[in-house]
């Protein structure tokens, strides 16, 4: 298992059913080969640098977490394919 940091932009506009929603996708899809979400921090909204789909606001989230490294391209997958996130950026961190 490796080290993993997700950061990730919603439309702030989102209800918060539709975003805790969203965040359990994601740690379903990181449990689901064994991985393990340390942590979730919310950080806001907070004004992007350029408009996205013509949002000047993103709401984002930073998700620490362990997972084996095949199970990243899931994950990913799983983060393009849902409308809610305009974008997203996993890194792997140092340990």
């Amino acid at each position: 298992m490796k080290a993993y940091e997700l950061l990730y932009i919603v439309d702030p506009t989102i209800t918060d059913d539709a975003r805790n929603a969203l965040e359990q996708r994601i740690e379903a899809t990181i449990a689901q080969d064994g991985g393990k979400v340390e942590d979730v921090d919310h950080w806001g909204s907070r004004k992007l640098a350029y408009e996205i789909d013509h949002l000047t606001d993103g709401d984002y989230t930073l998700v620490n977490f362990q997972a084996d490294p095949d199970s990243i391209a899931e994950l990913d997958r799983v983060l393009r394919i849902t409308d809610a996130v305009k974008r997203s950026m996993i890194t792997r961190r140092a340990e």
